[in-house]
């Protein structure tokens, strides 16, 4: 298994990166987050996983271990594959995760597109015990306010799960604040998983 990633940036998708290593360059899924602490040209050094199935080989990078780990975890769920425990991730993160599955929060994991009470209950359920306890609280993501709307950041939200309205309406919120597509694609993240689109 390829269990890290360094190399120089080449490209950062909305819901990849391309990293140059040793002459190759890898194509890495990864969330809003984690692309949004990339810099082309920079380099990078992500924790990562190779999910095998029978049509394909995708590598998903993580900027820390323990995000890769809780993405693992998630799909012992079942019926969590990796897009879901990707969009989890982008959502939540470890530490709000860990949170919600503690205090049994339904509301908060039901802030992830496509999980609804029975997935948030299956969550709860079957993630207890596996991925630890929450730490201190995380300080929540500011708001911000524009009137810019970028499509490719709505089309991707919308690929994530949440309607166009509610995607484009986070993005004309936070777009001023954020320059580039993956800094704005994560600040809309945490704008709808705050309740706030």
């Amino acid at each position: 298994m390829i269990s890290s990633l360094r190399g120089a940036v080449a490209h950062i998708g909305l819901d990849h990166a391309v990293i140059e290593v040793g002459g190759v360059g890898m194509a890495v899924q990864s969330t809003p987050p984690t692309l949004a602490t990339l810099r082309i040209g920079g380099e990078a050094s992500l924790a990562t996983t190779l999910v095998v199935r029978e049509d394909s080989l995708t590598l998903y990078g993580f900027e820390t271990a323990d995000e890769r780990d809780t993405f693992l975890i998630l799909q012992t769920v079942t019926g969590v594959g990796p897009r879901l425990a990707m969009a989890v991730l982008a959502v939540l993160g470890p530490e709000d995760l860990r949170r919600a599955v503690a205090h049994e929060d339904l509301t908060t994991l039901m802030r992830v597109p496509g999980v609804g009470k029975k997935s948030a209950q299956r969550l709860v359920l079957e993630l207890a015990g596996k991925i630890g306890a929450p730490s201190a609280a995380a300080p929540a993501a500011p708001a911000a306010t524009a009137p810019a709307v970028d499509g490719d950041v709505v089309a991707a939200l919308e690929q994530l799960g949440w309607s166009a309205r509610d995607a484009g309406a986070a993005v004309e919120a936070v777009s001023e604040a954020h320059s580039g597509k993956a800094a704005i694609l994560r600040a809309a993240l945490q704008h709808l998983a705050g309740g706030r689109g």
